[in-house]
Formats: structure tokens, C-alpha cells, sequence
């Protein structure tokens, strides 16, 4: 066979099908190991792979089925522990489908931006998947056509979705509930919240579960300190917050927050766990690593970008419809900066 010309370039699945003598429909079956290909022909087929070293692509796959094997993500961040954590998630799951991810970034949350990102997105084909974690991401979502396959990672809803929202999230409200359970059974009077910023201006499912886990068992009810997702946000509110000698306990809407307000109880002399407990939201790298270890509520955000494939996966494929959303369990870790308050006992 001559492979003269194939060396200077990428083999395409055209120049796999002119060696074999075979249709590209035919090589596009045989890669995909359809079975409705005879055993000579295919046996043909790969010989002539082997031998032009043609590797298989995604646009080689989509020729068989008529469909883009490409998935873009929408979102405003990729290097907060969540975020980048839903994409590590979404890109392992298709890789292992072999699926092409693309991200695109919501730098604005101004309306015209956003529709100009999703028409962009739209443009390349395949499906969207929208970490809708902020007002951007939110915006996005609503602004994808509707004749277009899209799966939204959502904050937890305030009540279950109908059908047509295909849709995955982790249950927050239970993950701090179960954390200020936690610090109450400690013996401490009330917990105050450094909150994180909310996908909407509602009040975030994270504040639900703090608040009801309060008033189920009548504990005081501080305001919540508005934070941002770093460690200098949860700095400035753990500054605040130490000029209070009846705070003892803070519960932290995630990890990188509880990081700041640590530093800065230690920095007013307030020993954690001794004085004031803390506790975070995901269970980021760093938490079990720090001085003392973070109490936190782990989060699995790979999981749920899988889940999030998974769903889009099905659609795309057509071997299911709008399937149950996925929701992610949440699990307490119980660490050393968490304990009873002064003199409690």
C-alpha cells in the first residue's frame, strides 16, 4: 500500500478509506466498531490504520453519526476549588466517551455579553454545559435556545424542577444543616455564617440549612456576614466577627472563607478550636493540611461534573430522555478546628 504524502500530515479518515478501498462511512463504522461491517472488510480497515498511523478524532466520530462529539462549558471561573473541580469532572467523563470539551469564560454578567458567549458556544455544535454557581452562569443558562442539549450545574434548587430542566447540583441545604447541627451539639449557644455570594439575589440554599438547623433548635439567629469566595473575604468578616467575644462558633460557606477567618482569629488572639470553632463548606485539598485541621463538609464537585456529562451524554446520544437529576451527598469530616466552647462542661 502506498502511503506517499501521509507522513508531511495528519491522516485523515479520507485518506484511510482511499487505501482501503472502502466508503469513510465505512472506516467511520469500523472505528466505532459497529457491528453491521464484515469481518474482511473491517480486518482491511485496520490494517490500513495501523499502517498510516491514523489516530481516531472526534470529527472522525461525529462522521459516523451524524452528530458533533463536543461538549463546550460555560462558566465565569475556572480556578475556584469548585469550579475547577465540576471541569476536571466533566473532562475525564468525556474523555472516556471520546468527546472534545471546550470552555468558554463568562467574563460579564452583562446580558448582551453573555448571549454573545452563548451564541458562540452554540456555534461550535454538540451540547452546553452551564456551572450556573453566580449570576453569569445563571444568565447563561437561561439564554441557551431551546432547541439546543444543555445541562445546567445549578445551586440546589428551592424546589424540585420540573422535567424539562436537566439540571444536577449538590444538596447544600442539607450539607449545612448538618454542619451547624454539628457546632450546636457542641454546646454552643448559636453559629454565625460567613456566607459566599449566591447564584441569584435569593437566599442561598447553604444559608437555608444554616437557618433551619437555628431555629429547629431555637438558637439565636445572627446575621449573616457576606463573604466572597477567597481567603481575603474570609478575613475581613473574621476580623469583624472577633471583636465579638460571644462569637464561638463560625460556620464558613466554604474552605478558602474558613482559611481567612482563621488567620484572622489568630491574628486577635482567639485560639480555634479553644475559643472560636470553625467550620468550611467542600473539603478542598487544603483543609485536612491546615493548623488545626478543617472541620468541612465534603462536596464531591468531580462527581457531579461527571453526572453532569452523563445527563448531557444521554440526550446527545439519544439513548435517554431528560433523565432524574443527579444529586450529590454530602458528608461531614469532623477535624480538630470544631469543638466545645469555653468552659463548656
Amino acid at each position: 500500500m502506498n502511503v506517499t504524502g501521509h507522513t508531511r500530515r495528519s491522516v485523515s479518515i479520507r485518506d484511510v478509506a482511499s487505501a482501503a478501498g472502502v466508503s469513510y462511512q465505512t472506516v467511520s463504522r469500523v472505528i466505532n466498531d459497529s457491528p453491521s461491517v464484515k469481518p474482511s472488510t473491517r480486518d482491511r480497515v485496520l490494517a490500513v490504520i495501523d499502517e498510516l498511523g491514523f489516530r481516531r478524532s472526534s470529527a472522525a466520530l461525529a462522521l459516523a453519526s451524524g452528530r458533533s462529539r463536543a461538549v463546550t462549558v460555560l462558566t465565569s471561573n475556572t480556578t475556584h476549588y469548585g469550579y475547577a473541580s465540576i471541569l476536571q469532572g466533566i473532562e475525564e467523563a468525556a474523555r472516556a466517551a471520546s468527546y472534545a470539551v471546550g470552555v468558554g469564560v463568562l467574563e460579564s454578567a452583562d446580558e448582551t455579553a453573555v448571549a454573545a458567549q452563548v451564541r458562540r458556544a452554540a456555534d461550535t455544535g454538540g451540547g452546553l454545559i452551564v456551572i450556573a454557581y453566580d449570576p453569569a452562569g445563571v444568565r447563561a443558562l437561561g439564554a441557551v435556545p431551546a432547541e439546543l442539549p444543555v445541562v445546567g450545574v445549578v445551586e440546589t434548587p428551592a424546589s424540585p424542577p420540573g422535567g424539562n430542566r436537566p439540571w444536577v447540583w449538590t444538596d447544600d441545604r442539607e450539607a449545612a444543616y448538618e454542619a451547624t447541627r454539628h457546632l450546636l451539639s457542641l454546646g454552643h449557644e448559636t453559629v454565625h455564617y460567613v456566607a459566599i455570594p449566591s447564584s441569584t439575589r435569593r437566599t442561598s440554599a447553604r444559608t437555608t440549612g444554616w437557618r433551619q438547623a437555628l431555629r429547629e433548635a431555637g438558637a439565636p439567629e445572627p446575621r449573616p456576614v457576606q463573604g466572597s469566595w477567597g481567603p481575603a473575604g474570609g478575613h475581613a468578616a473574621g476580623l469583624k466577627l472577633a471583636k465579638d467575644a460571644g462569637v464561638t462558633a463560625i460556620l464558613c460557606g466554604n474552605d478558602d472563607l474558613a482559611l481567612g477567618v482563621i488567620r484572622a482569629l489568630h491574628e486577635t488572639g482567639r485560639a480555634v478550636p479553644g475559643e472560636v470553632s470553625v467550620a468550611g463548606f467542600d473539603d478542598a485539598p487544603h483543609s485536612a493540611y491546615l493548623t488545626p485541621s478543617l472541620t468541612t463538609v465534603r462536596l464531591d464537585f468531580t462527581g457531579l461534573g461527571r453526572s453532569a456529562f452523563a445527563l448531557l451524554h444521554g440526550v446527545l446520544e439519544e439513548s435517554a430522555q431528560i433523565a432524574p437529576h443527579p444529586v450529590s451527598v454530602p458528608e461531614l469530616l469532623v477535624r480538630e478546628s470544631s469543638g466545645p466552647p469555653p468552659g463548656h462542661g
